[in-house]
């Protein structure tokens, strides 16, 4: 699934309208009248829900199922077929209504809507005069109908009296800053009715490229995205504002965005992992392989009272499937970590007082790369003299895929954005994942920064670079050199404790050293990594309770 900005979705509307000739007006009307199935679809399974809750004995298989389907949707997003046949039983709805072409989906929703028998109030947040051109013949037609409308004023009393729900048809892509005026008190009076909100397209007051949220801005019950996904819907707090997500086709096949963009965003599905990439998700193994045919992973991490993050990685790249691994840790450290993995390979790489690194550390790194597949470098690793040096020792000398996290990547960020160009001479991809603390301090600007435009900051650094980057977080964002990037659905916020991330570093080198690509292993790892805590959470009495270690075995 692609998932666009709001400049890139206008061209291809215009693509669409001016190189293939659909008329605008059709476009609209796909729109709205998707728009309308998924509010009659809302409103049967908001019935069954109520018919299940009172314990009717008569309710059927299907509305129990949709009761089901109904529960913990919110965030999901999903790309529905069209719901046909349904009517409308007891229900009244107030549709919002901007000046712009979002005003008008909302208007052809209202008529669809109307024809199945709902109640509807039309609420303008503007004088109808002032409406786009297709949404002004719209209006006509609804006006014709009969459908009861109301010119909103900021000194007006809207209760919604009688409603049962809200439609945000008010704001759409195009819009720019907070709301104001007649939109920010519709938006407030729609939050404070206490009714379900359904948005047309992004919720009113989201920032569609980032997720930024506006004050105000629309709680949303649901939204129902037309055509391609939208960045700002894909990124928190935007995503949660959105609630559970239908992406609807008007008639913009999705594949007109392929190798169109400089950057190409995705949704990381199945789909895409399959298709895209070519990863085989069930991870087959052939008959007569053997340990070796499966890579050899060489983890340097931990130092004295972290090396426990050396142990969780360690575990994930074994977990992953990788045939071999190899703990490279300061010599001080080693009695106390015997036999914790029995199937670990342990080497002194430091020697030394109080369990760290140093500088001469470097050489034997390389040297035990000589006989690898794969490096990971820095969970739990601590911050020594010289290390910015060591770092770059290794890098130059170990050419192997490389992946570099925690204090490893604190290395790099005071190394400076200079780093990778002096090193031209390496030919193996390095991954780095930084948490969104940790991206700040390589790029040069604040975690604030970084959480308003993640997938922008992602794609920025990765080109700059030369890297594939896992920018971590709630919607994970995996970046590449050429201009992907993957947005990863999976997860659990029971995942938020020490040690995930370590466990995401031996995921990504163990699928390296399996022979995957640097954006195949990045990809995959997260979606890995997820649907393992995920499983863990599940597992668990109280996902608040789900630990690192937890996550691994369920790989």
């Amino acid at each position: 699934m692609y998932v666009v900005t709001a400049d890139q979705m206008r061209e291809l509307d215009e693509h669409v309208i001016g190189s293939w000739g659909v008329p605008s007006v059709c476009l609209m009307e796909n729109a709205g009248k998707a728009l309308a199935e998924e509010v009659l679809h809302f409103c049967q399974n908001r019935q069954s829900k109520e018919q299940v809750a009172n314990g009717n004995p008569l309710i059927s298989n299907e509305a129990r199922a949709a009761f089901d389907r109904w529960k913990g949707t919110r965030g999901q997003i999903s790309n529905d077929a069209s719901i046909r046949g349904e009517k409308a039983c007891a229900e009244h709805w107030y549709i919002l209504i901007g000046k712009g072409n979002n005003g008008g989906d909302g208007l052809v929703a209202a008529r669809h809507l109307w024809e199945a028998g709902m109640g509807i109030t039309l609420v303008f947040a503007e004088c109808p005069k002032g409406l786009s051109e297709d949404a002004l013949l719209e209006y006509h037609t609804a006006e014709a109908m009969g459908i009861p409308s109301i010119l909103f004023t900021e000194q007006g009393d809207l209760t919604f009296t009688g409603g049962t729900g809200v439609i945000d048809a008010l704001l759409g892509t195009g819009s720019k800053g907070a709301p104001r005026n007649a939109y920010a008190s519709l938006i407030q009076a729609a939050n404070d009715s206490g009714l379900p909100i359904i948005s047309a397209d992004i919720p009113s007051g989201l920032h569609v490229d980032t997720g930024v949220l506006c004050e105000p801005h629309i709680r949303a019950e649901m939204t129902v995205c037309f055509a391609l996904l939208k960045r700002g819907l894909t990124q928190f707090p935007g995503a949660e504002a959105a609630g559970q997500i239908k992406v609807r086709s008007v008639g913009i096949p999705p594949q007109l965005a392929e190798g169109r963009y400089r950057e190409t965003v995705y949704l990381l599905t199945e789909d895409v992992l399959s298709e895209k990439l070519k990863v085989d998700l069930t991870q087959r193994r052939a008959e007569d392989g053997h340990k070796g045919t499966y890579g050899h992973v060489l983890l340097v991490a931990g130092t004295l009272g972290m090396s426990g993050a050396g142990l969780l990685s360690c575990r994930a790249a074994l977990r992953s499937g990788s045939g071999l691994a190899t703990w490279a840790l300061p010599s001080e450290l080693l009695p106390h970590v015997i036999g914790a993995v029995p199937e670990l390979m342990l080497a002194a790489a430091a020697e030394g007082l109080h369990g760290t690194w140093n500088r001469a550390s470097a050489q034997n790194i390389i040297k035990l790369a000589e006989s690898r597949d794969v490096i990971a470098i820095g969970p739990g690793l601590g911050r020594f003299e010289e290390d910015t040096a060591w770092l770059s020792q290794i890098y130059k000398e170990a050419d192997l895929p490389m992946v570099i996290d925690a204090d490893g990547l604190n290395m790099l960020a005071e190394a400076g954005s200079d780093f990778f160009k002096h090193i031209a001479s390496r030919k193996a991809p390095v991954i780095l994942t930084p948490h969104p603390g940790e991206m700040a301090r390589l790029a040069g600007v604040s975690t604030k920064e970084i959480q308003q435009n993640r997938i922008d900051h992602a794609l920025s650094y990765s080109a700059k670079t030369g890297v594939t980057l896992v920018l971590k977080g709630s919607r994970t964002v995996i970046a590449t050199p050429e201009g992907n990037a993957y947005i990863n659905m999976t997860g659990h916020a029971g995942m938020g404790t020490g040690g995930t991330g370590d466990a995401l570093t031996g995921i990504i080198a163990g699928l390296l050293a399996q022979g995957y690509s640097a954006e195949q292993a990045a990809a995959f790892g997260v979606y890995l990594h997820g649907k393992a805590g995920e499983t863990a959470a599940m597992m668990r009495s109280h996902p608040a309770g789900v630990m690192a270690g937890d996550l691994i075995e369920y790989l």
